[in-house]
C-alpha cells in the first residue's frame, strides 16, 4: 500500500487533548468496541484507558498516546475516513489515497457522469464542500452500485497512477461517501431518537394522573393505543427544523443550528434536494402543525393516544362517579370522555386530535 499518511497532518493526541480530530478518534475506537463514555471531543481519562486497551489489543505499547504508530495501525483499520468526515477534510483524504491534481479533476468529473449532477462540479482539482456535496449525492443516487460504476468511468490514467491500490481506494471513497450520506436529512432520521409509548416514561405526578386514568378507561373496557409519550429534545429538533424548512421562508437549510448528538446535515447538494429531503422528513414524521424545540412532550408532561369503545362506556371519573359515555366513541371527538380525563388532571387539547397533556398544551 502506497498510500501517504503525511498528507493528513495528523496531531498527537494525549490525555488533555480536544478538538475535532479526538472526535474522530473517540468514534473510531467506539466502532471498534472500546468503551467510551461520550464522543465529545475531550481526551480525558476514559479514552485514555481506551487507547490504552486499542494499543495493548494491537500489540503496540499501551502509552495513552495516539502517535505516529498508533495512526499507523488505525489507517490501516480505515481511520482515515473518520478523520476526513469529522474534520470536513476531503482533500486530505484523496491527497492519503494519492490522487494528485489530475486524479482529482478525474474524480470531478466521473461524479458528475455517473449522478448526471446539475449543476455539474467544477472540474478544478480542488474537492471543497460543494465537491464533498456532490461525492455524497452521488452515492444517494447510486447507493450500492456506486464503487463498480466509479472504477469504471475512472480514467485509465488514474487507475493506472493508483495502480495495486485502486482497489483499496476506491474501498475508502465509498465508504466515505457512505458516511456523507447517512448524515443527509431524509426520512431514515425518523429511526433515530424514538418517541417513547410507555407511560413509564412520563415525569411525576403527571405518570400518576395517566396511570390513574388509564386504569379508569381499561376497568370500563375501553381500547388504547399509544402513539407517543416522552418525546427526545432530539426528536424534537428534527421534527421542528424539517417542518419549518418547508413551510417558511425564515431559515435556509444551511442556517439550521446544530444540535449535539444530532450529526445531521440539512444541506445537500441542491436547495431543491434539501427541501425535499425535509418532507420526507415531515411525512415520515406525520407532522401536521409546527412542532416545538420544546414541549409538554419533551418534558415528559404530554401524551399522544387514541381511546375507543364500542356501545357505552361507562366510567368513573377521579371523583369515583360513573359517567356514560356513547357516541362518538373515540377520544379524538368525544368531549364527555375530556370532562372525565380532565378529572384526572389529564386535559384535552382540542385542536391536537391525540394531544392530551397536564394542562391542555
Amino acid at each position: 500500500m502506497s498510500f501517504k499518511p503525511e498528507a493528513l497532518q495528523l496531531p498527537t493526541l494525549k490525555k488533555g487533548s480536544q478538538g475535532l480530530t479526538v472526535t474522530a478518534w473517540q468514534q473510531f475506537l467506539l466502532d471498534h468496541d472500546f468503551p467510551i463514555a461520550a464522543v465529545d471531543g475531550d481526551f480525558g481519562n476514559i479514552t485514555n484507558n481506551a487507547t490504552r486497551e486499542y494499543q495493548t489489543k494491537n500489540k503496540l505499547t499501551p502509552t495513552g498516546i495516539v502517535d505516529n504508530a498508533t495512526y499507523k495501525k488505525a489507517l490501516e483499520q480505515g481511520f482515515a475516513i473518520y478523520f476526513a468526515f469529522y474534520t470536513k477534510a476531503t482533500n486530505k483524504l484523496l491527497a492519503y489515497l494519492n490522487l494528485g491534481e489530475a486524479e482529482v479533476k478525474d474524480l470531478q468529473k466521473s461524479l458528475t457522469a455517473i449522478a448526471t449532477l446539475n449543476p455539474p462540479l467544477v472540474v478544478d482539482g480542488d474537492f471543497g464542500i460543494i465537491s464533498t456535496r456532490g461525492l455524497a449525492e452521488t452515492y444517494k443516487k447510486r447507493d450500492v452500485r456506486f464503487t463498480a460504476e466509479l472504477a469504471q468511468q475512472l480514467s485509465d490514467a488514474t487507475k493506472t497512477k493508483l495502480g495495486s491500490d485502486l482497489e483499496l481506494a476506491l474501498d475508502s471513497l465509498t465508504k466515505y461517501a457512505k458516511k456523507l450520506r447517512e448524515r443527509l436529512s431524509g426520512k431514515n432520521w425518523i429511526n433515530f431518537f424514538p418517541d417513547s409509548d410507555s407511560i413509564e416514561d412520563l415525569a411525576s405526578p403527571f405518570r400518576q394522573k395517566v396511570q390513574a386514568f388509564e386504569k379508569a378507561l381499561r376497568n370500563a373496557g375501553a381500547t388504547i393505543s399509544i402513539a407517543s409519550g416522552f418525546r427526545p429534545p432530539e426528536r424534537a429538533y428534527l421534527m421542528h427544523y424539517a417542518f419549518q424548512l418547508i413551510n417558511s421562508n425564515e431559515i435556509e437549510p444551511q442556517d439550521v443550528p446544530p444540535m449535539p448528538n444530532v450529526d445531521i446535515n440539512w444541506v445537500h447538494y441542491t436547495k431543491i434536494a434539501s427541501i425535499q429531503a425535509a418532507k420526507e422528513m415531515v411525512s415520515a414524521y406525520d407532522i401536521a402543525y409546527q412542532p416545538a424545540l420544546t414541549s409538554r412532550h419533551t418534558k415528559g408532561l404530554a401524551i399522544d393516544w387514541e381511546i375507543t369503545w364500542s356501545g357505552t362506556l361507562n366510567i368513573k371519573n377521579a371523583s369515583g362517579t360513573t359517567i356514560s359515555i356513547g357516541e362518538p366513541r373515540t377520544s379524538y371527538e368525544n368531549s364527555t370522555l375530556w370532562q372525565v380525563g380532565r378529572s384526572y388532571g389529564v386535559i384535552k387539547l382540542i385542536g391536537d386530535r391525540p394531544h392530551w397533556s397536564t394542562d391542555g398544551h
